[in-house]
């Protein structure tokens, strides 16, 4: 278990105020945790820019009705195949398709990915959601 350490922050009155309305907004029960999860949002970038093994998930919403439109998606995810580790196809509706693509690779492959996925003709959506595998913090 790791040893919990205190610490002091000064601020501009007017910077906390308006962190603190944040505080509220997002419904955190106090500063530390705020604070917490910027800094670990911050080292998850950070994992991201220096190229590490990370996860992630790619998000798609498009009409299964465009031509060749779900083969293109599949063969780029076949060729990716080393950094995919699951994926979920969900139906919308009769002509809209929701999949989700969970990932786990070095941050360039997945991000190649996902711009592979976002650059295909009908593709009406496309998110990216970086996260961590946790091992460094």
């Amino acid at each position: 278990m790791s040893k919990l350490v205190r610490f002091g922050v000064s601020l501009d009155e007017d910077l906390l105020d308006q962190f603190d309305r944040l505080i509220r907004q997002r419904k955190y029960t106090n500063r530390s945790e705020a604070i917490r999860d910027l800094i670990r949002e911050e080292l998850v970038k950070k994992e991201w820019t220096e190229n590490r093994e990370v996860t992630g998930a790619i998000t798609l919403v498009y009409d299964h009705h465009a031509r060749q439109l779900v083969n293109k998606v599949i063969d780029i995810q076949h060729d990716c195949h080393t950094c995919i580790l699951s994926t979920q196809h969900i139906h919308l509706d009769h002509h809209n398709c929701f999949e989700i693509v969970v990932t786990r690779g070095k941050s360039k492959d997945i991000e190649a990915l996902f711009q592979k996925l976002k650059a295909v003709k009908n593709v009406k959506h496309a998110g990216f959601m970086m996260a961590t595998k946790g091992k460094h913090f």
